[in-house]
């Protein structure tokens, strides 16, 4: 079990911020410390999942790449080709 170490951290916000982060974790139900600590992960997530976009995209891009996978793997999704110029 991975135990977190708490700190207490003080960030300096204007109130119209503050406000919007309170409105938001009392709409879910949380506080803001937990609404925070939720949407940092959320970030992380999409950090990673971009990279990984990127990644995926330069890849399949290259030449042969799209049709190995469709010889070995029954095709990509018409959506996930690029697009070549004719």
């Amino acid at each position: 079990m991975h135990t977190r170490v708490m700190a207490d951290t003080t960030v300096k916000i204007d109130s119209a911020t503050r406000d919007r982060f309170a409105a938001v974790a009392a709409a879910r139900g949380m506080s803001v410390r937990a609404y925070l600590a939720e949407l940092a992960v959320e970030e992380e997530n999409q950090l990673a999942l971009g990279r990984a976009t990127a990644v995926f995209r330069e890849v399949v891009g290259r030449p042969g790449i799209a049709e190995a996978f469709d010889r070995e793997f029954g095709g990509l999704p018409s959506s996930a080709r690029p697009r070549r110029a004719a």
